[in-house]
């Protein structure tokens, strides 16, 4: 079955209907009626990065709960969320399909920079909301250029920047190598890494390297890192390569201080591929609960999860913190959803995602809310450093903000 017949599945389809009605206080754009909301989605559920697919899968599976609840105010949300298999020009593909014909109302939680770039001055030109995209490149906190393109996780560069700050702390003869995805998701890495080293990256900075998306392998790189004799390695890389990241460094005999972006620390679906005998000692930002962590086997936001997956998403692993996300996500569009009340304009969804305050999602980590306002388009801002123990993430820090 494809991804769209188990969502329709999943999510109630209904016929669109474009309605104006005749009082004031409804106002509907492309997408919405009396009895749905039509939101669209790409996610690469095929090719290199398909280990993201299960995001799209938990959020479906959140909007089925919504749905079976009432809906928002009392309309069914409509989730159409096709594969573009984390490549660009598939992405364009499906996003016009979305709002072309499908008439979405907005884009929601699409996965991928360089697929959510593509895409952006398209949707910016029809107006159409790119929400919560499923990327931390600072490019999507951007309002004055950007205002209808919000991001959602703590973006790259400020991850990196806090590695920075705890690397000149605790190691500050360091020999860095940075390993990153030859696109502007790894190049926000690298940049937020230099900016937070400051005048002492170009001592401390000794190997950069690159891979392509399309790559079989980064053994390679791997194995080029050891022989610079690099001792901390920042590694930005996708599940997949992370995966091989930490395994050939344990194969080879090779420990270095590493540090792994925190889009790639599930422990189901990376470290446990990799092994968790091999990645024990790894450092991540973290800023929502792990499954893994018995901190929150009594935690009423992690027993909803919990809850929720059993009856909506069985299927689901319970140890991919990518559900946690992907739930974590599909809360807050609806809580935007809410907001707009019966207004349901492209122009007003933007305007209550902008008008978050102190929204808990009931998985983000304690004294972490997520926030905006127009003129800030982040909504998570903070992260707090955690080391793998070869069971779970044991917080090494407070929560930090850049």
């Amino acid at each position: 079955m494809s991804i769209k017949s188990w969502l329709a599945c999943g999510v109630a389809v209904a016929a669109l209907t474009l309605h104006v009605s005749p009082s004031a206080q409804k106002k509907y754009d492309p997408g919405v009626s009396d009895t749905e909301i039509k939101v669209g989605q790409t996610m690469p559920y095929s090719g290199p990065a398909s280990s993201y697919g299960t995001i799209g899968r938990a959020e479906a599976a959140y909007f089925k709960k919504v749905n079976d609840e009432g809906g928002v105010n009392g309309r069914k949300i409509v989730f159409l969320s096709l594969d573009d298999g984390y490549s660009p020009p598939k992405t364009v593909e499906a996003t016009r399909r979305l709002v072309e014909q499908d008439q979405v109302l907005l884009m929601f939680g699409s996965l991928g920079t360089a697929t959510n770039t593509a895409v952006q001055g398209y949707l910016t030109g029809r107006k159409v909301p790119q929400l919560f995209v499923s990327t931390g490149a600072s490019k999507w906190n951007d309002p004055q250029n950007h205002p209808w393109t919000m991001g959602f996780q703590p973006n790259y560069h400020a991850e990196a920047h806090i590695y920075a700050k705890y690397i000149l702390q605790t190691k500050p003869n360091a020999r860095i190598g940075v390993l990153y995805q030859n696109d502007d998701y790894g190049k926000d890495y690298l940049k937020g890494m230099k900016d937070g080293l400051g005048e002492k990256s170009a001592k401390m900075l000794v190997a950069e390297l690159t891979y392509e998306v399309t790559d079989a392998t980064i053994e390679s790189q791997i194995l080029q890192m050891q022989g610079m004799g690099v001792d901390v390695l920042i590694d930005v890389t996708s599940p997949k390569f992370a995966s091989q990241a930490i395994r050939k460094a344990y194969d080879i005999g090779w420990k270095p201080l590493h540090f792994l972006n925190n889009t790639s620390t599930s422990v189901g679906s990376v470290l446990t591929p990799a092994g968790l005998d091999k990645s024990i000692g790894l450092i991540t930002g973290r800023y929502f609960k792990d499954p893994t962590d018995a901190r929150w086997d009594g935690d009423p936001g992690m027993i909803a999860w919990r809850a929720f997956m059993k009856t909506y998403y069985p299927e689901g692993n319970l140890i991919d913190n990518t559900n946690v996300s992907g739930y974590s996500q599909a809360r807050t569009l609806v809580q935007v959803l809410k907001q707009c009340g019966d207004n349901l304009s492209r122009e007003n969804v933007m305007k209550q995602a902008a008008n978050l305050k102190d929204f808990d999602t009931g998985v983000t980590l304690p004294g972490i809310t997520i926030n905006t306002s127009p003129s800030d388009f982040a909504p998570i801002k903070a992260l707090q450093l955690a080391r793998f123990d070869g069971k779970t993430w044991v917080p090494l820090s407070e929560v930090i903000s850049k």
